[in-house]
């Protein structure tokens, strides 16, 4: 992960790979399933579709200007694609939307997992159809013009049949919208993606469902594919089963590791010291879950990675990259915990105890806590705080090391320490205005590395008030979480950079998505 100002221009990484379209199965299930699974077997996984176009006409209502496309192959959970409305358990209308006094809304029933679309107060030749996505609405080429119909003669209103959301088979966790169009008329309206209510019974179990969607079944990673955010997205994923009891995508945990464990160098190892750590403690996270040793054992291996570039400039500490000497506060922060955290599941460990305490001594004489008990990016070629920014994501992550280095050791002053850093963090009116949290220079993008921070922040304090008997941190989690729930959050459950608002469109990356779903597994957890 880039450190956003790193001093003496080091390096940038390399261009992170393109963003990978997931579509829809292109299997057809052959018969329905008797019954829907809270918690789905996996099953393989399903190529993706490219995108599919409609005959280009203006668009209103977010609908993207698309030609016709082929039909999409059947769908069964429950019952299997095109039931009729007319069966359907349950009828709750998330969206709608106008165009040219017509009203199109979009129908989802919950028991049913189905949904289906309708257009009133229009008239005969008007054309009413769903959308079906898999990508959280990015794209909907498997699904496009579901159910097409047009108002009958005689009649001012009409509707699709039903179709599912989910395609389990597959592991595709979808989203409809109901799209329309006046006979008459070019443009068309669509409304806005929602889905049923299975897997998202709760505000983190929808925030946990919503990132899946953008989980790629192809590489094992979540969309745009980026690799240090990949480790953090799976960790909220873990970290929501557990908290929540939500099993239902852990098989996440498995193909991503089946995927990607020999990339790279190797279990989760590259060059970036910190991208390490962050896989290293998402391993942890998995073990936990799980129990399997293989993920305790790549954690250990990127622990030992870590250490080799321990060095003695500025008198200790990890550097950043391995061809790059910059000693920062964010890669020995998960230094700390990742030792912290192995030696805590290690019976009889002293190596990675010793490693973790030695860190801390480091890292707390080191000058990257200043003077208002906020820690800023790193130190200078001269081995002093450089100034730079403080982002959340360096307040956050060293509470978690220090929650974990506690369990270890005992020792109850560095629980003091961290409640003086986290103190100082939940109050500054600089990285909270208005009392939410908010990103250093925080953009309206959600797919650069900042997009990732506040998520890390929220995890590591949400850690530390769990370790803290009188939870002083849940009232200062609680009012993130309402203010992202009321403030960023569409009908679909995903959320954007600004937790205290505005509210703006996101075209791409899972950084904001994680960052929530982190949020709400922190104040579920208090």
């Amino acid at each position: 992960m880039t450190s956003l100002s790193a001093p003496s221009a080091p390096a940038r990484r390399p261009a992170r790979s393109p963003r990978r379209a997931v579509g829809s199965a292109t299997a057809v299930a052959l018969t329905c399933l008797l019954a829907a699974s809270l918690s789905p077997v996996t099953r393989a996984d399903a190529a993706p579709a490219e995108p599919g176009t409609r005959t280009a006409t203006t668009t209103l209502g977010g609908a993207a200007p698309q030609a016709a496309a082929a039909p999409a192959a059947e769908i069964c959970d429950i019952y299997c694609d095109a039931r009729d409305p007319g069966a359907a358990t349950g009828d709750r209308i998330p969206v709608s939307t106008t165009i040219y006094g017509r009203t199109i809304q979009l129908h989802v029933s919950d028991p049913d997992v189905m949904g289906w679309g309708s257009l009133d107060n229009g008239q005969p030749g008007d054309e009413v159809w769903l959308d079906r996505s898999f990508d959280g609405g990015r794209t909907w080429s498997s699904g496009s013009r579901l159910g097409g119909t047009t108002v009958p003669g005689g009649s001012t209103g009409w509707r699709t049949q039903m179709y599912n959301v989910d395609d389990w088979n597959n592991l595709g966790v979808g989203a409809l919208r109901a799209c329309g169009k006046a006979g008459d008329r070019a443009e068309i309206a669509c409304t806005g993606w929602a889905r049923n209510d299975r897997n998202a019974g709760s505000r983190s179990t929808e925030a946990a469902t919503a990132l899946m969607m953008l989980w790629d079944r192809n590489t094992g990673l979540f969309e745009t594919n980026g690799w240090w955010t990949g480790a953090n997205a799976l960790t909220a994923v873990i970290d929501n089963a557990r908290i929540s009891g939500m099993g239902s995508y852990r098989y996440a945990i498995t193909q991503t590791y089946d995927k990607n464990v020999n990339a790279r160098e190797g279990q989760f190892r590259n060059e970036y010291l910190d991208d390490t750590g962050w896989w290293g403690l998402a391993w942890i996270a998995a073990y936990d879950l799980t129990g399997d040793s293989r993920y305790l054992s790549t954690a250990r291996a990127d622990a030992d990675h870590m250490r080799a570039y321990w060095t003695d400039k500025c008198g200790g500490g990890v550097q950043w990259n391995t061809g790059i000497a910059y000693k920062n506060a964010i890669t020995n922060e998960l230094y700390i915990q990742l030792n912290a955290a192995l030696h805590n599941r290690i019976p009889g460990d002293t190596t990675y105890l010793q490693r973790a305490q030695q860190g801390w001594d480091w890292f707390r004489a080191s000058g990257m806590i200043n003077s208002d008990n906020l820690i800023n990016d790193g130190l200078n070629d001269s081995c002093v705080n450089n100034g730079q920014p403080t982002w959340t994501y360096n307040q956050g992550v060293i509470l978690g090391a220090l929650a974990e280095l506690h369990r270890a050791t005992g020792d109850a002053g560095l629980l003091s320490t961290a409640r003086a850093l986290a103190d100082a963090s939940t109050s500054s009116t600089y990285l909270n205005p208005g009392g939410v949290l908010r990103e250093v220079n925080e953009g309206d993008d959600c797919d650069s590395d900042g997009a990732s921070f506040k998520g890390a922040y929220v995890r590591g304090l949400g850690k530390l008030n769990v370790a803290l008997g009188d939870r002083p941190y849940s009232g200062y989690l609680d009012r993130q979480a309402d203010a992202a729930y009321t403030n960023d959050r569409d009908s679909l459950g995903m959320y954007g950079p600004h937790w205290n608002g505005p509210r703006v469109p996101v075209t791409a990356g899972h950084g904001c998505q994680h960052g929530a779903l982190d949020l709400f597994n922190a104040a579920q957890a208090s």
